[in-house]
């Protein structure tokens, strides 16, 4: 979490919705946008939004993937703050689009883009420094921070920070939470053994804390976690944490 000086307090906030949000897990982008709703944003979902390119760029087609990041830089024109419900995909957005576009006529505005890529619970923290009241029943959970989230956006302790404020909530830590859960995008199509034997490590370390739940930040994370953990007939819960925030202190 960084000691820098609180940013200044916005009134309007741009939403990017992620893939697989898109596709699998709508209720957390809308649990997400809901969350920046009650602390008295306005938040804008621009329609022309698109994949952040990640996919294309770890594959090597670094100019379908600058295509696609052009694409983004059209569609959040506005100097407001770009909300991330993924570590993945802001830390593509982020730290990605200035080196992709080096040399290229966009590299300013890339630049000028990725200073305004927040990950969903580093905004909620760093930005909003918001404060909950926890509405639920007593539950235990663990935390998953994806690979992407941790190393390229330093988001750590701040979704952390949010799960303690939640009184009813005990938080167990994972011992093996810095490992990576296997899945790595193309990774566990093109390594389907290797990605395999990471996320059933992953599922029993989880197992291990005694939670029922596990919650993350990054949908990738909990689509493959979750079909491991349905696979074995596990009971475990994969949550996104913009889902578990809100239906803990706003219901659902």
């Amino acid at each position: 979490m960084t000691d820098s000086p609180r940013p200044q307090r916005p009134h309007s906030v741009y939403f990017f919705g992620t893939c697989l949000i898109d596709l699998f897990y709508p209720d957390a982008g809308m649990a997400g946008m809901e969350l920046l709703r009650r602390e008295g944003l306005k938040v804008v979902f621009p329609q022309k939004q698109t994949c952040c390119g990640q996919p294309a760029r770890n594959n090597g087609y670094q100019d379908e993937a600058r295509a696609v990041a052009r694409l983004q830089l059209d569609a959040f024109p506005g100097d407001w703050p770009i909300v991330v419900p993924s570590g993945s995909c802001a830390g593509m957005m982020k730290t990605h689009y200035p080196e992709l576009f080096e040399g290229d006529p966009d590299h300013a505005r890339a630049v000028a883009f990725s200073k305004r890529v927040f990950e969903l619970t580093q905004f909620l923290v760093e930005v909003l420094d918001v404060r909950l009241v926890d509405r639920g029943e007593p539950v235990t959970i663990t935390w998953h921070g994806s690979c992407h989230s941790q190393r390229e956006m330093g988001v750590v302790d701040q979704p952390k920070a949010l799960l303690r404020q939640l009184t009813n909530v005990t938080l167990v830590e994972n011992p093996r939470e810095a490992e990576c859960c296997g899945f790595g995008g193309t990774f566990s199509v093109k390594q389907p053994e290797i990605s395999a034997a990471m996320v059933t490590d992953k599922v029993a370390s989880i197992e291990a804390t005694g939670a029922t739940q596990v919650v993350s930040g990054d949908c990738g994370c909990l689509m493959n976690i979750g079909g491991a953990i349905e696979k074995a007939a596990k009971r475990l819960r994969p949550r996104h944490i913009a889902e578990f925030l809100l239906e803990r202190c706003h219901g659902r």
